[in-house]
């Protein structure tokens, strides 16, 4: 079976009721990014990083894959899928992928806020993480499993291979200014089907071997499965 790797981004689960980051009324025109979203926030007020993602936590708790997320686990039939996606929610999951690599974190799960962030990822099973009860085994507060400006992108080298192979590479929802992940669209093969679903599809900067299709996720993909053999 061909291989088909999906790169999505936030307007992926906009659809499904997730507040975005970056798009007019998105959550960084109503929070300052260096109070909560940074390591140097996190020193300064843990307590109001922790309730920003805790909200976060719920708003993804409380909403459903979208019929985009469906299509593209039902791709698994026909095709080798493999997920890139730069969300922090797990609706690619719930939707019924079974191979998807989160490049900035999983909201999730939780990892230590101490000198071993990396080590160990923790499940939460509601919404809220406790500065006071909820520790890891280290006894440092647990801290949202999700990367920070600021902070090196784990999962960068590893998607790199996985691009390369790819025959069909699908970039959904996302507006491509978050580097380093935005670079991660040049990594394709010459010869690998390219395409991009994105609303602002034709005003973003991408190679021209790539196949625009200037639609929001669910409409976007329902064009495309009708190319695919």
């Amino acid at each position: 079976m061909k291989k088909i790797v999906v790169f999505s981004g936030a307007g992926m689960s906009a659809e499904s009721g997730i507040n975005t980051f970056r798009d007019s009324n998105g959550l960084w025109e109503k929070y300052d990014v260096s109070e909560i979203a940074t390591p140097e926030g996190w020193k300064k007020n843990p307590k109001l990083v922790q309730s920003f993602y805790n909200a976060r936590r719920k708003n993804i708790l409380d909403a459903q894959p979208n019929e985009a997320h469906q299509i593209i686990a039902s791709l698994e039939e026909s095709y080798v899928v493999k997920i890139i996606t730069q969300n922090i929610d797990d609706l690619h999951e719930r939707a019924g992928s079974s191979s998807v690599l989160h490049l900035h974190g999983n909201i999730r799960f939780a990892k230590s806020s101490g000198p071993n962030v990396e080590k160990k990822y923790y499940p939460i099973q509601g919404a809220e993480l406790n500065l006071e009860t909820d520790l890891c085994d280290d006894g440092f507060p647990l801290r949202p499993h999700v990367v920070w400006f600021g902070e090196n992108v784990p999962m960068y080298e590893k998607v790199i291979p996985m691009i390369e192979s790819a025959e069909i590479f699908i970039v959904i929802g996302t507006s491509l200014n978050v580097y380093p992940a935005a670079g991660l669209i040049y990594y394709c093969n010459p010869k690998t089907l390219k395409y991009l679903i994105d609303p602002k599809a034709v005003e973003l900067s991408v190679p021209k071997d790539f196949h625009v299709i200037s639609k929001n996720a669910i409409e976007g993909i329902k064009e495309l499965i009708t190319f695919l053999d």
